[in-house]
């Protein structure tokens, strides 16, 4: 395979990050002995928050009314958007009966988790789309109680964009609260909810990394990193429109990576050239984070075939993955590893991100070679079940009972043993031995 790198990334050395888990080892420590007088001591110290951590029904009219009805026709398209695709999501996955060998019945169930966190970040952005994706998709999934977070900055309550949006998804109860302490909150089931089944959303570092140590205690969506962005072009690709998408989003942050992998030499340079232009004419604080994460995490890469483009891609396993290539049905069948593809001209990251439908909150880190992102699927529990006749007792029993003294669980194969004995007692079976484990 024959690959040039137009640009490469030249990230900046970083230092190992210990600090990070440090201090959310000691806060995690002290909310578990203290409980939410440790988390209100948070939300007042790092927030500014001295208000009330449970949003009350006043705080959520008062939201509404300070938007104006354009921006709330706006959230509620999104969420019907997002909320409809969750929902044809769920009617998707099935439960089933089956008999295997008569009288071996088997099944599976889909159970939501009983209760969902649910946490929106507020920080350089209002993140009302988030909302949305997290608290509407787990009501679409059946979970009984969503509780949802997000921090109140500095007295103002909660961004009215991002309440109004957690109350129309129908969120059971709102805490005003960002960070560690909100994680752990959620976790804990402080100030009258339920201990989270699941936590799912986006966050800062320390977000992350109170969530990953967490995990197991509760479950998680993912461990999220920097947003990431791949667009894969051809020579039929507007340069002007591929370079639109790149800058977009590399405005998520100076650590956000925008990869371009083309065919088209000319197109590749002139991505080159338009860049530099479209981030400078970004508002701040937009133009300082795409300058940095232009400058250091963005890469071209050029490939002589599309089965070459592909190969990369599946390499990178992006977050978002843009086509703007010919036969766009041949791409949707042959790349493998993305949180989220976007194909054609027409579409772009921005419309996934905010009201097109499919989930926003996508794995980034390359752990897209493994995983999603967030469903309905994450908050329903895939279980099984079984029923067997004597028959089936039977015949299941030897098997199993043999097995397991291949495997030198005795314990494991008396329990097949005993219902023998008691259904066939006339019987003689072959129950295997001991004597051929071999450690």
């Amino acid at each position: 395979m024959t690959t040039e790198y137009l640009k490469e990334a030249t990230p900046p050395v970083q230092a190992m990050d210990t600090a990070t888990a440090e201090t959310v080892t000691r806060m995690l420590a002290d909310i578990e002995a203290n409980g939410e007088e440790a988390v209100r001591r948070y939300a007042r110290d790092l927030d500014g928050h001295q208000g009330d951590v449970v949003v009350s029904e006043q705080a959520f009219a008062a939201a509404a009314r300070s938007l104006s009805d354009g921006v709330k026709a706006d959230i509620e398209f999104a969420r019907q958007r997002v909320m409809d695709f969750a929902r044809r999501q769920r009617d998707s996955m099935q439960e089933f009966e089956a008999e295997l060998i008569p009288g071996l019945i088997v099944g599976q169930k889909l159970i939501p988790c009983s209760t969902a966190g649910c946490y929106v970040p507020g920080g350089r952005y209002a993140h009302a789309a988030s909302a949305i994706m997290s608290v509407g998709t787990a009501k679409a999934a059946g979970v009984n109680t969503v509780i949802a977070t997000s921090p109140s900055h500095a007295g103002q309550g909660i961004n009215p964009a991002i309440l109004y949006a957690m109350q129309i998804c129908g969120a059971d109860r709102v805490l005003a609260l960002g960070g560690v302490q909100a994680v752990a909150a959620l976790a804990a089931g402080l100030f009258g909810g339920q201990p989270a089944d699941i936590i799912v959303g986006p966050g800062n570092r320390f977000v992350a990394e109170a969530k990953r140590m967490l995990f197991g205690r509760v479950g998680i969506d993912v461990v999220a990193g920097p947003t990431e962005t791949l667009i894969i072009a051809d020579d039929s690709a507007d340069p002007a429109i591929v370079t639109a998408d790149l800058v977009g989003q590399a405005e998520h942050g100076p650590d956000s990576p925008v990869w371009l992998i083309t065919s088209s030499r000319a197109l590749g340079q002139e991505v080159l050239r338009l860049a530099p232009e479209a981030i400078a004419a970004l508002p701040e604080p937009a133009r300082s984070a795409a300058t940095a994460a232009w400058r250091d995490y963005a890469e071209v890469v050029l490939c002589e075939t599309r089965d070459e483009m592909v190969t990369v891609s599946d390499r990178y396993a992006s977050e978002h993955l843009q086509v703007m290539a010919r036969d766009l049905d041949w791409w949707l069948s042959r790349l493998r590893n993305y949180g989220s593809l976007f194909l054609g001209e027409e579409t772009t990251v921005a419309y996934g991100d905010k009201c097109a439908g499919p989930n926003h909150i996508l794995p980034t880190r390359g752990a897209a070679r493994y995983s999603g992102g967030l469903s309905v699927g994450k908050f329903i529990k895939t279980v099984t079940w079984q029923r067997l006749s004597r028959g089936a007792s039977r015949e299941v029993g030897q098997v199993a009972a043999r097995i397991s003294r291949l495997e030198g669980m005795e314990g494991h194969a008396r329990t097949g043993d005993i219902r023998l004995q008691k259904y066939y007692p006339q019987e003689s079976f072959d129950l295997g031995s001991l004597a051929g484990h071999k450690g």
